[in-house]
């Protein structure tokens, strides 16, 4: 008996069609498949250059671009599926094809953009917050 690969439980048949939220939700790019829906809603998911709304039908090699604040994700659809699957699985449905400067500005936001604060030191005092804001270079106010 020859032996199935569990990739192929997911696969769509030629000719069929698959919602880009339904896409998106199951080859893990959003949690839910109503938060997929709801960023489509919003305009954060374009493909070429026009917004799509959750209703609109992919087709393989497009370019499905995902606005996550500060830049956007690209990622290749390889083939569809309606499916939600493991991310190991998921690999042979989407590719990332994001440029290497967007995610080069991405990794430099979560690199500078969070202060660490030690637990139990609760906010900030005004004397903390002007102290912080000379260190960081910002105006002083007198």
């Amino acid at each position: 008996m020859p032996e199935k690969s569990n990739s192929n439980l997911f696969l769509m048949m030629e000719g069929e069609k698959v919602r880009v939220d339904k896409w998106l939700w199951a080859v893990r790019i959003f949690k839910t498949r109503s938060l997929a829906a709801e960023e489509c809603n919003k305009g954060h998911v374009t493909i070429g250059e026009i917004h799509v709304k959750p209703s609109r039908e992919l087709k393989g090699g497009e370019i499905v671009k995902v606005r996550v604040v500060p830049i956007e994700r690209h990622y290749l659809v390889k083939q569809l599926t309606d499916k939600r699957m493991s991310a190991q699985l998921a690999v042979n449905f989407v590719e990332d094809v994001t440029p290497p400067e967007s995610l080069a500005l991405l990794n430099s936001v979560k690199a500078y953009g969070f202060e660490f604060r030690p637990r139990g030191l609760g906010r900030p005092t005004k004397r903390d917050r002007r102290m912080i804001d000379k260190l960081k270079g910002g105006e002083e106010e007198d």
